[in-house]
């Protein structure tokens, strides 16, 4: 592992750090916030999963959360959002390629040699997190933005107790349905939508939910708005009678700004979760 940078931060530690990745198969680098209160021991850890264009700095710099974070006494950590480097595959459009993994693995040329980002957010990252920070990981908790809250919803629902908790900030609710998802998907995954489900939240939520509390905040005035379909998530949660509070944010879009905005109440949600028992 190399650390790119330590800095102080709200009584704590913001750090990015590099390591090689065998999931992804070249240099992944991650951020992490650790409170003061893991100087003495293992602390409980919040994931942000990041959007498209998006690396492990965004949230780290734009998000406001290791503030609310420090006050709970829990961990952030900040993933990149895509293998990257000079040997990895990428598209020409900011929707394809690197900074646009998905959350997913890829089966499909270019992009199966280094796109493994399930793998990679959902096990090898974990492992070594645990292996190398004093984080409780018998206590974790899910959010993201937009790219990231898709990820975040899908990798909730999809390994049951391993997060208390999970929100997102404008997720991409049904990819499977979206011109940011079929594009992605497709180029992935391949053309059989049968394979595609398990990548789609609200698909999921029908066929899965998930064994906790859910948040979700959307903007009415999201840009992105109709790619999102968050109402399809809505509907899947009201047929399911799944826990979850859905909200929609009078003025707010699709920027930091949003999500910024609200931090503070996704860091408390989690919070009461982390500590719930």
């Amino acid at each position: 592992m190399e650390i790119i940078s330590e800095n102080a931060c709200f009584g704590g530690t913001q750090g990015v750090y590099k390591h090689a990745s065998e999931s992804c198969h070249c240099d992944m680098t991650f951020g992490l916030f650790l409170p003061t209160e893991a100087k003495d021991g293992p602390v409980p850890v919040l994931w942000y999963l990041s959007g498209l264009t998006c690396t492990h700095e965004n949230a780290m710099v734009k998000a406001g959360a290791q503030a609310w974070a420090a006050e709970q006494g829990f961990a952030l950590v900040f993933p990149d959002t895509s293998p990257r480097g000079d040997g990895v595959a990428d598209g020409e459009a900011y929707d394809l390629g690197q900074g646009a993994g998905f959350y997913v693995n890829a089966t499909q040329a270019p992009w199966a040699a280094h796109f493994q980002m399930w793998d990679y957010i959902a096990e090898e990252l974990p492992e070594f997190l645990g292996n190398n920070f004093p984080l409780d990981m018998e206590r974790q908790a899910i959010t993201g933005h937009s790219m990231g809250g898709h990820g975040a919803l899908t990798l909730a629902m999809s390994l049951p107790g391993r997060f208390k908790s999970v929100s997102a900030f404008a997720p991409i609710c049904n990819p499977s349905a979206s011109d940011w998802g079929r594009k992605q998907l497709t180029a992935y995954l391949g053309e059989d939508e049968g394979l595609w489900a398990a990548h789609d939240a609200s698909l999921l939520m029908r066929s899965t939910g998930f064994d906790g509390p859910i948040l979700v905040d959307t903007g009415t005035e999201d840009q992105f708005l109709d790619l999102l379909r968050p109402e399809t998530l809505a509907a899947a949660v009201s047929e399911r009678r799944q826990e979850a509070t859905l909200r929609l944010q009078k003025g707010y879009d699709h920027s930091y700004f949003f999500v910024a905005s609200f931090m503070e109440d996704h860091i408390s949600f989690h919070a009461d979760a982390l500590y719930g028992e």
